[in-house]
């Protein structure tokens, strides 16, 4: 018909006019990824994002000392949720869930511009609750038996950041390998399945919440487990977790309506294009994560060396 464009719908995964990259293009991407993802961790300022970024945007919002004021019942609990969780956006326990674009772009219905944004944020918000409810609920039954709640050290470091460590280098992982199997250099069982990467990225965000040592959500963490509710936990540990992926969401959201849906559609027509954007972010995320909370976190605490910069 002239005058229309067709594109292939990113759900199904079919591709017209392109060829998937060689296998020695795809080493070059992951070890450039890799790169980056190291250098990132080395020049990170937990301060700025942690101290000015997020405690500012949290004070503005919520019109106090996010972490002095003291939370006043069950609707402040939820603003405060979900503020913070926004705050929070660009800390080092949460960066890495500006990976989900490329997926996101991947996994539209095809047709329409609302299912095209819709029913991919659906997945990627459905695979967050999942966790960070459950997490909330046991969290709270659990309460300070948690390290992520203990005053407790080993040797000089704090137990919780032990927790941390843990978490969120397997987190790391996880992410890297969907990486690496994007770029296609090893077999991807998700290939056909765009929706189910988006979930299980979705997933790993809510994740993130069980090794978290931000403030703001400590802070939430406590008053969840003071009221005995595990109903409560569960309310504000979602909040917090659609909080971390509201900016994403916005992002993508702008491209989609903006290009009136064509921005998934080119970006999943074209699966070399597709699998540089999705692989190198997960990849350089997923590196970073593992590199800031398995190396460099400990070695603040005299386990090991990692360089520091000057600001750190």
């Amino acid at each position: 018909m002239t005058g229309t464009t067709k594109y292939p719908s990113p759900a199904t995964g079919r591709r017209t006019g392109t060829h998937p990259l060689e296998p020695p293009g795809s080493v070059r991407i992951i070890v450039g990824s890799a790169v980056a993802g190291v250098l990132l961790a080395v020049v990170w300022s937990f301060e700025l994002v942690d101290s000015v970024i997020g405690a500012n945007v949290a004070d503005t919002l919520l019109g106090g000392d996010a972490r002095a004021d003291a939370i006043a019942g069950t609707t402040a609990a939820l603003l405060f949720a979900f503020v913070s969780g926004l705050a929070g956006t660009f800390t080092a326990c949460n960066i890495a869930m500006i990976a989900s674009i490329g997926p996101l772009a991947q996994a539209g219905d095809g047709t329409g511009t609302w299912r095209v944004l819709f029913r991919p944020v659906g997945y990627l918000a459905l695979g967050t609750v999942v966790v960070s409810a459950a997490y909330g609920f046991v969290g709270v039954l659990l309460g300070d038996r948690l390290p992520q709640l203990s005053s407790d050290r080993v040797g000089d470091i704090p137990v919780r950041l032990i927790q941390s460590s843990v978490v969120f280098g397997l987190i790391g992982v996880l992410l890297i390998y969907l990486g690496v199997t994007a770029l296609h250099v090893v077999r991807d069982p998700l290939a056909r399945r765009p929706r189910l990467r988006v979930f299980l990225l979705g997933a790993l965000i809510g994740g993130f919440l069980i090794g978290r040592p931000y403030p703001l959500f400590n802070k939430l963490f406590h008053w969840a487990v003071d009221t005995g509710n595990p109903f409560y936990g569960a309310a504000v540990f979602v909040l917090q977790s659609l909080g971390n992926i509201a900016l994403a969401v916005a992002v993508f959201a702008l491209l989609v309506v903006v290009t009136r849906g064509g921005f998934p559609h080119r970006l999943a027509g074209d699966s070399r294009r597709a699998a540089v954007v999705s692989g190198s972010l997960l990849v350089a995320l997923g590196v970073f994560t593992v590199v800031y909370w398995v190396l460099r976190v400990p070695a603040r605490f005299g386990v090991g060396w990692f360089p520091m910069m000057p600001w750190n």
